[in-house]
C-alpha cells in the first residue's frame, strides 16, 4: 500500500468521484485507489481524469476516467452504467464537482468602496449566479440520485460532500459561492437524515484555504509576495498557512470508513488550519 494518512483497506470497494480532474478531487481519486479501491474518476475534462487514471494504472491501481457533466442526468445514468460494467455498484460517492464564477463576484470587499468602473453588487449577473448554485448544489444532488441507488440496493453506503469555509461565515466577495456551499452543508445533514435508515452515512469536509492554479492570481502577486487578500487570510488562520491537498486525504480515508466512522453520519468536518475556530481576536 502507497505511502498515506491512514492505511485503510478499501480493497473490493467502488468510489466514484466528481470533479476528480481538479487539485483536490485527483488526490482524493489517487487515495482511494492507492487504498485498494477500485476508483471511477468524473469530470468533465476528459483528459484530465483519462491522464490521472492512465498514472494510477501505470503503479499497479485500479482507475478509469470518464468524461462526465454533474448537471446532466442522461450523461451520467451512462457513465453509472459504465461504472458498473468497468468496476461494479458505488459503494462510496465523493461529490467534488463545483466551483465558483466571475459573473457571481464583486469587485470590493465593501459597497462603500466601489469606484464607478469596479462590479458591484448591483452589477452580480443572474445566470452567473443561477451557474454557481447549478454546480455546487445540483451538481451534488443530481450525482447522488444516480450512485446512491446502488448503495440503497446493497443497503450500506457512504456518501461524502465538499464544503468550504465560506459555509460558516461568508467571505467578502463571493455571495453565490458561499451560499452555495452553505447548502452543501445543510443538503449533508439532510441527507444523512434521509438515508439513516438504509445504512448509507453522509458527511462533509469543508476544506480551508489551499493554493491552486484557479486562485493564485488572487492569493499571490507576480514576485510571489501576498496579495492584500492572501495576507488577510493568512492573519486569521491560527496556524498562519495554508492547507495543502494532501492535508484533506485523512478526514476522507476516515470519514468513508465504514469501520472507523460507522456512527458518524451527518457531519461536516473543518480541514482548515484553525481559521472557523478563530475569531480574529
Amino acid at each position: 500500500m502507497a505511502n498515506l494518512p491512514l492505511n485503510i483497506d478499501y480493497s473490493g470497494k467502488v468510489v466514484v468521484v466528481t470533479g476528480a480532474g481538479g487539485l483536490i478531487c485527483g488526490a482524493m481519486a489517487a487515495a482511494f485507489a492507492r487504498s485498494g479501491a477500485k476508483v471511477a474518476a468524473l469530470d468533465l475534462n476528459e483528459d484530465a481524469v483519462k491522464k490521472l487514471a492512465d498514472g494510477l494504472k501505470a503503479e499497479g491501481y485500479t482507475c478509469e476516467g470518464y468524461k462526465a457533466n454533474v448537471l446532466e442526468v442522461d450523461m451520467l445514468e451512462e457513465v453509472h452504467k459504465a461504472v458498473l460494467k468497468d468496476l461494479g455498484e458505488c459503494d462510496i460517492l465523493v461529490n467534488g464537482a463545483g466551483g465558483n464564477n466571475p459573473r457571481a463576484t464583486t469587485d470590493n470587499e465593501y459597497h462603500h468602496e466601489a469606484k464607478a468602473e469596479s462590479k458591484s453588487f448591483f452589477d452580480l449577473d443572474s445566470s452567473g449566479v443561477d451557474f454557481v448554485f447549478k454546480l455546487n448544489f445540483q451538481g451534488t444532488l443530481i450525482p447522488t440520485q444516480v450512485f446512491a441507488k446502488d448503495m440503497v440496493k446493497k443497503g450500506k453506503g457512504c456518501i461524502l460532500n465538499i464544503s468550504s469555509m465560506n459555509a460558516y461565515t461568508p467571505l467578502t466577495k463571493i455571495p453565490a459561492y458561499s451560499a452555495a456551499k452553505a447548502g452543501i452543508s445543510n443538503f449533508t445533514q439532510w441527507l444523512a437524515t434521509h438515508f439513516a435508515g438504509t445504512g448509507i452515512r453522509c458527511n462533509a469536509i469543508a476544506p480551508g484555504f489551499l493554493v491552486s492554479a484557479q486562485n493564485k492570481s488572487l492569493l499571490f502577486n507576480e514576485d510571489g509576495t501576498p496579495t492584500p487578500r492572501s495576507a488577510k487570510i493568512l492573519k486569521g488562520t491560527p496556524m498562519n498557512r495554508f492547507v495543502d491537498a494532501d492535508e484533506l486525504l485523512g478526514a476522507t480515508l476516515f470519514l468513508c470508513d465504514e469501520k472507523s466512522a460507522s456512527a458518524i453520519t451527518g457531519v461536516v468536518l473543518p480541514v482548515d488550519a484553525g481559521f472557523a475556530a478563530y475569531s480574529g481576536v
